[in-house]
């Protein structure tokens, strides 16, 4: 029997099945307004920003 969760965006139960192309979503829709929800940063994964290639030192060697 297949594990069944609830769309993060919904709530509607989905079976986690490979059938299912938007897992964990149960539609394109909700996948989508997740991924425009992240494209909006309305969610951050906290902690502390890391180093960009700007704060590093460049390589002499050429």
């Amino acid at each position: 029997m297949p594990a069944v969760v609830k769309c993060p965006t919904c709530g509607t139960e989905v079976a986690w099945v490979p059938d299912n192309k938007f897992r964990p979503f149960c539609s394109e829709r909700c996948k989508q307004i997740d991924l425009g929800a992240w494209a909006s940063e309305k969610y951050v994964i906290g902690g502390k920003p890391g180093e960009t290639a700007a704060d590093q030192p460049e390589d002499e060697d050429d």
